[in-house]
């Protein structure tokens, strides 16, 4: 995929790391010359309620706001979360999704049901040109730290996009703390190569 303008929305559950990975991406944007722009909605993210962020790259982005149906690339931290969001693609877009499966309280507390797994892949598949799969949490546990998961998961992201390795650990580097840095860059480096072997 080209480096072109991009829309991406990144979701999940509180406490994945959803924001700080909307933070990389951002700062990748300006890094590679981009206006690049990011918005976050996380009302109850600290209880594991639902985090959105859009982050936008243009040469001139004027709202970081996008459009239901206009995201290039939709980028779910839990299953769940994927489903929910699927609207927000457009036609053409590409779903990529972290397998982990975090129950919401509606769930646990006999409510609802988590939908089953074929349910699922039958409604990204129609939603998304392309589905890719990535195991953040246990990639982020072979890197030494499963807080590493979504430094994982954008590593499988920068698979799907044609931008130096390099550029992204810049980016990554800038955003978390110095003795995490070593775990973050092979957490990268994992998700990367899951994605590449795949394609």
């Amino acid at each position: 995929m080209s480096t072109q303008k991009k829309n991406f929305m990144l979701v999940g559950v509180g406490g994945q790391g959803t924001l700080l990975a909307s933070d990389i991406l951002a700062d990748l944007g300006v890094r590679l010359g981009f206006d690049s722009k990011k918005a976050e909605i996380h009302g109850m993210a600290q209880r594991g309620g639902s985090v959105t962020s859009f982050v936008r790259w243009d040469k001139q982005v004027f709202s970081p706001i996008i459009a239901t149906g206009e995201v290039d690339i939709l980028v779910a931290f839990e299953k769940l979360e994927a489903l929910r969001f699927l609207d927000h693609l457009k036609p053409g877009g590409i779903l990529l999704v972290n397998s982990q499966v975090i129950e919401p309280i509606t769930v646990k507390a006999g409510d609802s049901k988590y939908p089953l797994p074929a349910d699922m892949q039958a409604a990204f598949e129609i939603a998304a040109s392309r589905v890719c799969w990535v195991d953040g949490l246990q990639l982020a546990e072979q890197a030494g730290n499963t807080k590493a998961a979504n430094v994982a998961i954008l590593g499988a992201l920068s698979a799907l996009l044609d931008i130096p390795a390099e550029i992204w650990l810049e980016a990554v580097q800038a955003h978390v703390p110095p003795k995490a840095v070593e775990v973050n860059r092979t957490a990268f480096k994992l998700g990367r190569e899951q994605l590449l072997v795949e394609a």
